[in-house]
């Protein structure tokens, strides 16, 4: 009986040549953590803010996604401070049609809020940010002048940079 040639040791796969993204680097790892949570689809975690909106990703963030018993459907757990945990009561049914709309189907039955003072509890230290500051009004001849220096731009949007970037300087060189 003969043998068989022996075959070359297959090529050890290779990473991609140059710089890889990092998220490439951690994809793996944020999956595995958060399919622990129940998230797997880490998309609700990343993108809260744009799912929910802005006012309510502030005062929230999803915490858990649990799968029991209960029949179809998981269970969102959400962590809210206290004082808002009314307003965002009324409004769960709008954030289940939203997160439901990110996995496209209906994967969220419940929706159960943990309500939390602001600064958050233990694990995960919730920090919940606070409104923007209110912009300030700027001076009259502060706005005058720096339209005057950006009127010899043709392109609007240079323009627009341009009295931006002298509205910053003047009304800084202003408070010096």
């Amino acid at each position: 009986m003969t043998r068989a040639p022996a075959q070359p040791p297959a090529k050890p796969t290779r990473r991609m040549r140059g710089f890889e993204p990092a998220s490439g680097l951690l994809k793996d790892r944020i999956r595995v953590v958060g399919e622990k949570r129940g998230f797997a689809v880490t998309r609700l975690l990343t993108q809260w803010a744009d799912i929910v909106g802005e006012d309510l990703a502030r005062i929230t963030r999803p915490v858990k996604v649990g799968y029991g018993r209960e029949g179809f459907g998981a269970t969102l757990t959400v962590l809210v401070a206290a004082v808002q945990a009314p307003m965002v009561q009324m409004q769960l049914p709008k954030i289940r049609d939203r997160v439901n709309a990110v996995y496209g189907y209906a994967a969220i039955a419940r929706i159960t809020l943990t309500q939390t003072a602001p600064t958050g509890f233990a694990e995960g230290q919730a920090q919940f940010d606070p409104a923007p500051p209110a912009p300030k009004p700027l001076d009259p001849a502060v706005q005058a002048k720096a339209h005057a220096a950006a009127d010899g731009a043709k392109d609007e949007g240079l323009r627009a940079a341009l009295e931006t970037l002298a509205q910053n300087f003047l009304s800084r060189a202003k408070t010096q």
